[in-house]
């Protein structure tokens, strides 16, 4: 028993370390909205309010996705009824407040490549920044004198049609947000994890099973996508396939990204897996979080290239705009090949973990 006892993920210790877990993300939950309240209930962007608002608001979105991640990885260990009942509320309300912050971060994306690609002199900072597409070739970008004055006439008119779309859509975010944030579902939402704060309904088999096992199966759907996405694709420059589908009349959305986003997902829920085990003595996987970020800026990308594609089926738009609309989208396509190659480089380096 005394050896029960050193792991602390074995045997009935398992279920106190998950609770643990949970009653701080949940604590976590409780004071970034007490704080939301405190300082005016900005859900995205200091100039809906302040920083203070809107730093809570993205604790509210972190601890609630982490809260409902173990819910899902750990859910046998946990009451099913309460469980399954909790976690697409926490969903719910996480992408609830991160659609205004996403369409502000595209808005702000486009523009930046816009000016960039059309030789402006507007965002030097974006324009400048190393950091800001990493893993591009450059060549990938080159453009003729002719092409590049081609773009720059319709650049603003591009850049004013997103604006106006992606501004719109912030604003009506941002009311969904708010009105979410004062109605009876997140007060109930909010009752939930003000309970599961002191006291988490764990199952009779939380005293005879393990963190181990549940966290390796959540690491083994993770390998099992990644195995099917398409490396030896990601190895090249250039995936036409994708930025033909793109530019089509089709609005589906772009069929190769789909399974890209769910490696994502899962990646995220191995990580929290290993927050619960190891607490705050979690070794750091350079390898995963470097995978991480190129899967962030994939999905970053991915979306920025189909919003410029929706703007560029708006209606009796000048040939100009639109032909501005296609290098952008064309642009944003490459940073995705970009970001998956830097993922297939990251994902199968050796894992190395910072002391």
């Amino acid at each position: 028993m005394a050896q029960q006892h050193l792991d602390p993920t074995a045997g009935p210790v398992a279920g106190d370390t998950l609770a643990a877990y949970l009653q701080a993300q949940a604590t976590e939950f409780l004071r970034a909205l007490r704080q939301h309240r405190e300082t005016g209930g900005a859900t995205a962007t200091a100039t809906n309010g302040s920083e203070e608002a809107v730093d809570a608001a993205r604790a509210l979105r972190r601890s609630a996705r982490r809260i409902s991640g173990t819910l899902h990885t750990f859910r046998p260990l946990l009451d099913e009824v309460w469980s399954e009942g909790m976690r697409p509320e926490l969903a719910w309300l996480s992408g609830t407040l991160a659609r205004e912050h996403a369409y502000g971060a595209r808005l702000e994306r486009l523009l930046a490549a816009l000016h960039r690609l059309s030789g402006s002199s507007a965002f030097p900072a974006q324009a400048s920044d190393p950091g800001a597409h990493p893993g591009t070739h450059p060549g990938a970008r080159a453009q003729l004198p002719s092409e590049k004055g081609a773009l720059t006439v319709g650049a603003a008119k591009a850049g004013a049609l997103l604006e106006r779309q992606l501004t719109l859509a912030r604003t009506r975010a941002h009311s969904a947000a708010l009105q979410a944030l004062g109605s009876s579902r997140f007060h109930a939402v909010a009752d939930n994890v003000a309970v599961l704060a002191s006291e988490v309904p764990l199952a009779a088999s939380a005293s005879v099973t393990g963190l181990k096992p549940l966290a390796a199966a959540a690491e083994e759907r993770l390998c099992d996508a990644v195995a099917g996405l398409p490396l030896i694709t990601a190895g090249h420059p250039y995936n036409a396939e994708a930025l033909i589908h793109g530019l089509s009349a089709d609005t589906a959305p772009q069929p190769q990204d789909a399974p890209w986003h769910q490696v994502r997902l899962l990646l995220r829920l191995h990580r929290y897996a290993c927050e619960v085990r190891f607490g705050g003595e979690a070794p750091v996987d350079v390898r995963l979080l470097t995978a991480g970020q190129a899967l962030d800026r994939h999905r970053d990308a991915a979306e920025a290239a189909a919003a410029a594609a929706s703007a560029a089926r708006t209606p009796r738009i000048a040939p100009a705009t639109a032909y501005a609309l296609g290098v952008l989208h064309a642009d944003q396509r490459h940073e995705v090949e970009a970001a998956r190659f830097a993922f297939q480089r990251a994902w199968l380096r050796e894992t190395v973990g910072t002391p």
